[in-house]
């Protein structure tokens, strides 16, 4: 698998190759209609070629060579300008047979001054949208959709706090795990009943991570095992496990939906802990309670979870039983 860097050079390459090509078929239209601009730009050339050349003879004999070249480059600057009249006389666009860049900063190579230009920075970001596997589901949930009045205000006897409360702190930690996101070595365990908002709020920490340009891989468990597996035994392209273990942010969502066996607690946990060695963030989400985690998996996976990720509880009643509940009021 190519690097994300490099398929984007392709990009801009093919598209350098493609304007230059058209930039051709115009000047050729041109000279064919107007043969005038041909004569016009040979004398440009001859003249760019005569600065050029004459440049270190003129030193050599004690000329004053910023004087011949500034008369020159003033007969070029006559000719653009005589050019560039006979072009919108003839219903052309003073500058129909230049080359037309996608990006008029970095000239399509991606780079200013050996720095990425900002259209190669949203490339970057619109190919880890791609690669998320999160380029629809997040132009409905991020952060600005996400809605905190479904949640109870009413406390919770068990946690001693509202469910509303609870989200709300819950909120405010991603939105500062988003923010920190350079910064910070955390990972996030999201643990309560279905329909309580985790892979929601999964999706809206992936959708700010990826705008800062950072590469995400969203999979829920059952996914992510099988992808792994047919990686390991079926693909020869090996980078693609490379990237999983790489990625800035891998989320693994639905933990305990897979079947567990053996085989896939070792492909968890070989998983978690290479992320951990790595400094690479995980995010988990499970509708298991810390209980049933222990219960369910082997105690290094706990061990790894328990002591590497910050925990968040998820309680309150099931959002969707709730929207759905509205849809039936409205009919």
């Amino acid at each position: 698998m190519k690097s994300n860097i490099t398929e984007i050079l392709e990009e801009y390459e093919s598209l350098r190759l493609r304007n230059e090509n058209l930039q051709r078929q115009r000047i050729e239209e041109v000279y064919t209609r107007l043969p005038v601009i041909r004569d016009i730009d040979s004398k440009i050339s001859s003249i760019g070629f005569e600065i050029a050349s004459s440049i270190f003879k003129l030193s050599k004999e004690g000329i004053d060579a910023e004087e011949f070249i500034s008369n020159k480059r003033k007969e070029i600057e006559s000719l653009k300008q005589e050019k560039a009249v006979i072009l919108t006389e003839n219903g052309f666009a003073h500058d129909y047979m230049d080359i037309n860049y996608k990006c008029s900063k970095c000239k399509d190579t991606g780079y200013v001054d050996a720095k990425k230009c900002n259209c190669f920075k949203q490339k970057l970001i619109n190919l880890y949208y791609k690669q998320s596997n999160l380029t629809n589901v997040l132009q409905r949930e991020n952060f600005t959709t996400f809605k905190m009045d479904y949640y109870s205000t009413v406390k919770s006897e068990t946690y001693g706090v509202s469910p509303r409360d609870n989200i709300m702190e819950i909120s405010a930690r991603c939105v500062d795990f988003c923010e920190t996101f350079d910064n910070n070595n955390t990972n996030l365990l999201f643990t309560g009943s279905t329909g309580l908002g985790k892979t929601f709020l999964c999706n809206c920490i992936a959708m700010e991570v990826l705008k800062k340009g950072k590469s995400v891989v969203y999979n829920t468990s059952s996914t992510l095992i099988d992808n792994i597996r047919n990686i390991k035994y079926s693909d020869t392209d090996k980078s693609k496990l490379d990237y999983t273990l790489n990625c800035d942010l891998l989320i693994i969502d639905d933990l305990g939906t897979e079947n567990i066996t053996q085989s896939s607690q070792s492909e968890i946990f070989n998983i978690i802990n290479e992320r951990i060695l790595r400094r690479k963030k995980t995010i988990i989400s499970t509708n298991l309670s810390l209980d049933e985690l222990q219960v369910k998996y082997h105690q290094r996976i706990v061990s790894r979870i328990f002591g590497n990720f910050d925990i968040f509880e998820f309680f309150g009643q099931d959002i969707r039983i709730i929207i759905n509940s509205h849809k039936v009021k409205k009919r």
